[in-house]
């Protein structure tokens, strides 16, 4: 008799910053920007990587698909953080809502499953150099893209039919910038054991594991840095995988800060703060890193400007 009196919504209110007018406007001119530059960026990694024969390596063929995971993870944000800003908050419906959050889980797991292929790469470039030709083959380099894309594509989808299961009756007020998972568990008025479940089973594949290859991978790179005994030697190899572990850095912090920080001891402004570092900052910061610190990006940049 209960749930036949509740009254269950299909749509919710996206709260975002309650800002003055002067700083919503502020606010919205520099995310602009950074979407601009994150789009304009990323594509040209893309672009480069395409056209450019010193960048057809395994190293850079996998930059590219981390700048496509990178345009779409922001612009799956920065449109509904747009409309946001102008009006103080904005309503979505329950599908839009969980198509933006079904594209959010893929490109944050195809993310996190790049950055340990990537680092997978670097360890055998460094630690097995004399095999890295007939062990990073292009087959393998594509058979590793495809295999990441479909966890990536598969795994968020059986997480999306399990919350189009969930009953949700009130309030419809989502303390976020976007469609999370969290604040998604927090105002659902059914069961979210499932979810949770879900959710803590697809930990494995898009954080435990990558960061296990991740973490050995760099185990031993350091181990096999180490035993060289030329300093400048040393340098040269470290700089080949300095841009990837900045990157990773990077956007383990950002995710750490908001998941594994207590959140309870934080206001809700700082933990979308935290939110927009691995959704907006992260995705803008990726080809600036690999632009200012590979020298093959950087003369193909200069190749590109002169030919033009």
């Amino acid at each position: 008799m209960q749930e036949e009196n509740l009254t269950f919504v299909n749509e919710f209110f996206l709260l975002g910053f309650k800002l003055s007018l002067n700083l919503r406007i502020f606010s919205f001119s520099l995310l602009l920007i950074v979407y601009i530059g994150t789009i304009c960026g990323n594509l040209l990694i893309i672009t480069l990587v395409s056209t450019s024969r010193n960048l057809h390596t395994p190293m850079y063929y996998f930059i590219a698909q981390l700048s496509i995971s990178d345009i779409l993870v922001i612009s799956d944000i920065a449109p509904y953080m747009f409309h946001i800003l102008l009006n103080n908050g904005m309503i979505i419906n329950f599908r839009n809502c969980l198509a933006q959050l079904y594209v959010f889980c893929i490109t944050e797991g195809s993310e996190m499953l790049l950055l340990a292929v990537m680092s997978y790469d670097r360890y055998v470039a460094i630690c097995k150099p004399l095999h890295y030709i007939s062990i990073m083959t292009g087959t393998l380099c594509v058979k590793l893209v495809v295999i990441t894309w479909l966890i990536s594509l598969s795994l968020p989808f059986i997480y999306v039919l399990i919350i189009l299961g969930v009953k949700f009756c009130g309030p419809n007020i989502i303390d976020h910038l976007f469609c999370d998972p969290a604040p998604l568990h927090d105002i659902a008025c059914s069961d979210t054991f499932p979810l949770k479940l879900s959710m803590y089973f697809l930990s494995f594949p898009f954080v435990v594991i990558p960061s296990i290859i991740i973490l050995n991978s760099y185990v031993n790179i350091v181990r096999a840095i180490l035993q060289i005994s030329s300093n400048i030697s040393r340098q040269k190899v470290f700089s080949t995988c300095s841009s990837h572990l900045t990157v990773v850095a990077i956007f383990y912090f950002s995710m750490l800060s908001v998941h594994v920080v207590p959140t309870k001891r934080q206001s809700s402004n700082v933990n979308k703060i935290l939110s927009l570092l691995y959704t907006v900052l992260t995705p803008l910061v990726n080809p600036i890193i690999y632009s200012f610190r590979s020298k093959d990006i950087r003369q193909a940049i200069q190749k590109t400007f002169k030919s033009a």
